[in-house]
């Protein structure tokens, strides 16, 4: 190809990106975390800078709570709220590739609980039941949604009146064993587009080392 013709398509693919409507980039297809590379999401130290029993506890969860993990992958953080919401409790594992629920129902058999559902969601619908939860968690996979905004306004409604959403994911200023730094996305691209859909942000938590912790509410 010559090189003016080159910088002539160049120049097209860059005015086309231009034209998108806003939040049209919200569409573009996203790197889903690898269900085979799962081994990584489970290293010995998680617990140390997870601070996953704090995380609860913000959200106030407790015994007897509805709560969805929401890109749940092979579901470290589900059976943990499994156990913090106890038998008559519900906990709504939520992801949309297969591999992933068929991990996390080994895992809840492996670990003895019965209060797990797993929910196969899509690309643009949760599949969460509407009005239902008191807390939904959304624990580094922000960055994978391919229309956060059409997402979030599902998750939305799934909230009962004064339900929370907790979304933490890997600050794109900090280190950590989170995805690259090209993938993460900054804590206030998730403000405005949680606003988008008609979330308000209720808190910001900075008791995580490497992860920002940001609660919203409808």
């Amino acid at each position: 190809m010559r090189p003016g013709r080159a910088v002539l398509l160049s120049a097209i693919a860059m005015a086309l990106v231009a034209a998108l409507p806003l939040g049209a980039e919200q569409d573009r297809p996203r790197r889903l975390f690898p269900p085979e590379e799962l081994g990584v999401l489970e290293g010995p130290d998680r617990d140390a800078w997870q601070k996953p029993e704090l995380v609860m506890d913000t959200l106030g969860i407790g015994e007897r709570s509805a709560v969805a993990d929401v890109g749940a992958g092979g579901g470290w953080f589900t059976v943990r709220l499994a156990r913090r919401v106890g038998p008559n409790g519900k906990v709504y594992a939520q992801d949309v590739q297969p591999q992933m629920l068929e991990s996390i129902s080994r895992r809840v058999v492996r670990e003895g609980f019965s209060n797990v559902i797993n929910i196969r969601g899509e690309r643009l619908d949760p599949k969460l039941p509407r009005g239902s939860l008191d807390a939904v968690l959304m624990v580094d996979t922000y960055h994978e949604f391919e229309n956060p905004v059409a997402l979030l306004r599902g998750v939305g409604v799934a909230l009962k009146p004064g339900g929370r959403i907790g979304i933490v994911n890997f600050r794109s200023d900090g280190g950590g064993p989170g995805p690259p730094f090209s993938e993460r996305v900054k804590e206030e691209r998730v403000v405005e587009q949680a606003a988008e859909a008609g979330l308000r942000l209720l808190g910001r938590e900075t008791f995580l080392e490497f992860q920002y912790f940001l609660i919203f509410g409808r």
